[in-house]
């Protein structure tokens, strides 16, 4: 049964919503997608996301990685790495392993890391945990 799962990922295409369509609705899928156009829903997929330039999303995405020079109006859930570019625009609150910003890129909202250890903890505000 693996084998045949593996099969099923790696013969995924990439998807590609061109600049110029716009798309009202969620969009699902398990390959690569690639986002010139304009959607207004939740995206959702099993592999890495590109928003172009020209890419606007409004709505949650959930994917493996993401790639972001366009402009997003959402809550960014991603289980491995999000980038965002130069040119990006990201409003909402990220949830992703790794993240990596390049200088002149735009967020605003709130960013939780995952896969940190589990002993790792903040230091207390006060020092009331402070040895004697």
């Amino acid at each position: 049964m693996a084998k045949l799962y593996e099969q099923e990922e790696s013969n995924s295409s990439v998807n590609v919503i061109s600049s110029g369509t716009m798309i009202t609705g969620d969009v699902v899928c398990s390959g690569d997608l690639r986002i010139d156009g304009n959607i207004k829903g939740n995206v959702k997929s099993r592999a890495k996301v590109i928003v172009g330039q020209s890419g606007i999303i409004d709505g949650d995405i959930n994917c493996k990685s993401i790639e972001i020079e366009g402009n997003v109006k959402a809550n960014v859930t991603v289980t491995d790495l999000m980038s965002l570019k130069s040119t990006a625009n990201l409003v909402g609150n990220i949830c992703a392993g790794k993240l990596a910003i390049e200088p002149g890129a735009n967020f605003a909202g709130n960013c939780k890391m995952q896969g940190m250890k589990a002993d790792v903890h903040p230091t207390p505000a006060n020092n009331e945990n402070k040895p004697q």
